[in-house]
């Protein structure tokens, strides 16, 4: 897959701060036209505990079926400290190198973590979006920012998170009934509303998206292969 827009990853803190800055700038919330999802990746970071490596997964799935079409997976070591704000600089260049080895281009991203609900308006998803040019969404267990009134107990429901000022920075929304919402923000390339359809169709049975939950059973297998070779002799 080809990378749309590129920078050097060797930076400081506020070499980091100052090109979110500038990138967030370019960040578009309106939906393309047209708008022809049929693969839709998820993507998801873990951690070895025994060294400083990290592994990173792509799973690709059918937007119709929910079914795996394709999986990549890229390990690597992280090159930037554990900055809270800065993680998409320490876990992208692993995440590339995964997108990178896929044959299936996708039409959409769901990340596991934030688009514009940042302190900046530049989480990983929208990041991730605009470098690779693809429409993306973050769905975080968590929130990182912005204040809401927590929505109804029914599946479907949602409330706007809203920033400093009452920017909507995206919705709390409810995956299924009487289960914790998730909180969903547009990346790159999409809007508020399609960012909580995309991710309510993608949770037909579980509170997280099939995306997700498909994408950190992959990391789990990478973690439980690299650990299975260290004990062979």
């Amino acid at each position: 897959m080809q990378i749309v827009t590129r920078h050097a990853w060797n930076l400081n803190e506020q070499e980091a701060v100052s090109l979110q800055l500038e990138l967030a700038a370019k960040i578009s919330l309106r939906d393309p036209e047209p708008f022809d999802v049929r693969r839709i990746a998820g993507i998801d970071v873990a951690y070895d505990k025994d060294d400083d490596r990290l592994v990173a997964a792509v799973v690709v799935l059918d937007a119709d079926t929910l079914d795996v079409v394709e999986t990549a997976a890229a390990w690597g070591s992280p090159s930037f400290p554990y900055v809270p704000g800065l993680f998409s600089f320490r876990e992208l260049p692993p995440v590339l190198e995964a997108f990178g080895r896929l044959k299936t281009a996708p039409d959409l991203i769901v990340c596991d973590g934030q688009g514009i609900a940042h302190p900046r308006r530049f989480g990983l998803a929208s990041h991730l979006g605009l470098l690779l040019g693809i429409p993306s969404i973050g769905c975080g267990k968590t929130r990182l920012i912005g204040e809401y009134d927590e929505p109804a107990a029914e599946r479907g429901s949602a409330s706007p998170l809203l920033a400093d000022g009452g920017e909507l920075v995206g919705h709390v929304l409810r995956t299924q009934t009487g289960v914790k919402p998730v909180f969903v923000s547009p990346g790159h390339l999409i809007s508020p509303d399609t960012a909580c359809h995309w991710v309510l169709k993608l949770a037909p049975r579980y509170r997280l998206p099939e995306t997700t939950r498909q994408a950190d059973q992959l990391v789990r297998r990478e973690l439980s292969r690299i650990t299975q070779d260290r004990r062979l002799p």
